[in-house]
């Protein structure tokens, strides 16, 4: 697979890097709100289960064709942690490079366009790296969500996935 991981992106307020075990106890916190998990499921997870899950994430997939792509989102004037996203990166014959992407912003700083803001990067990123499909699956019922994706250039498809609703990425047409 050509694609790389991304290393660190900026954006006007946050930075964005690859998740490590370092990461576990903050985000432990950032992720302890039993309301982020009302529309992916489970229940907030602890330092040792997040450190567990970032070095299997860091291990990255036994598939050569697939790439994991784990970041923290870090407000840049503090380097305070509030959320992640991620992408897994798959290629697929005939079709070339395809992404799926997703994104969870700790309860505090929700409603603040954090969310796009992280998001949006990964997808430029993504597609400026030659990733052709990017695609986001979201819960029917999760309206904010829905509105990160639509705010990132996604468009809802008639699709569902394990009882979420596929959007797919609509890049700009450049104008003339």
């Amino acid at each position: 697979m050509e694609i790389r991981p991304a290393g660190e992106l900026d954006t006007p307020r946050l930075r964005l890097a690859a998740v490590s075990e370092g990461d576990a106890e903050e985000m432990a916190v950032v992720l302890s709100d039993p309301r982020l998990h009302e529309f992916i499921g489970g229940s907030p997870l602890g330092a040792l289960e997040l450190r567990a899950q970032y070095r299997r994430w860091a291990a990255g997939s036994s598939n050569p064709d697939e790439l994991w792509l784990n970041l923290v989102v870090r407000l840049r004037a503090t380097g305070e942690a509030i959320g992640f996203i991620q992408a897994t990166v798959a290629r697929h014959p005939g079709r070339g490079l395809a992404a799926e992407v997703a994104w969870v912003t700790g309860v505090p700083w929700q409603g603040r366009g954090f969310a796009a803001e992280a998001a949006g990067a990964l997808v430029d990123w993504l597609a400026a790296a030659g990733v052709a499909e990017l695609t986001a699956c979201i819960h029917p019922q999760h309206r904010a969500s829905e509105r990160v994706a639509e705010r990132i250039g996604f468009a809802l498809t008639g699709a569902m996935v394990n009882g979420e609703r596929v959007w797919r990425y609509r890049p700009p047409v450049p104008s003339r």
